[in-house]
């Protein structure tokens, strides 16, 4: 029996749910593939939606905020389930990153996303007050 979602704290406990939670996300190029290295880093500030069936606590969602400097924090590897996909679960893990930046006075939040419907839905514009834009350059691409 499915009862509810809530969001929580990621913990190093998690690690291995997660490694197994995110492998479809990986197979389908929606996220990059995490070494238990990086995901031990990823929980530090990391949030997972845990759905109750029966005893048990199943991980359908997840979402890290990378915190780069007091200026700039990255959300990052946000994935639901794709059978939780459209009920508010990946809104409330960046709400849940948003205010751990809000808490730690991060002044500015960013994602780099395929998604930016969604995340336009989250309050995210493609410009910051003033006319700042974000641009990218991949090093190893270039002459």
């Amino acid at each position: 029996m499915i009862q509810h979602i809530h969001i929580r704290t990621a913990k190093h406990e998690d690690i291995s749910k997660l490694a197994e939670f995110i492998v479809p996300f990986v197979e389908q190029e929606k996220i990059l593939p995490r070494t238990s290295e990086e995901l031990d880093v990823l929980v530090e500030t990391g949030f997972v939606a845990v759905e109750q069936v029966e005893a048990n606590e199943e991980i359908v969602g997840f979402a890290s905020l990378e915190i780069y400097s007091r200026k700039l924090a990255e959300i990052r590897s946000l994935v639901v389930a794709d059978h939780r996909q459209g009920i508010g679960v990946g809104k409330k893990l960046v709400s849940a990153c948003v205010e751990r930046a809000r808490q730690r006075n991060i002044l500015e939040v960013m994602v780099v996303t395929s998604s930016d419907v969604f995340f336009q839905n989250c309050g995210f514009d493609f410009t910051l007050p003033g006319e700042k834009k974000a641009l990218f350059l991949q090093p190893h691409l270039t002459d």
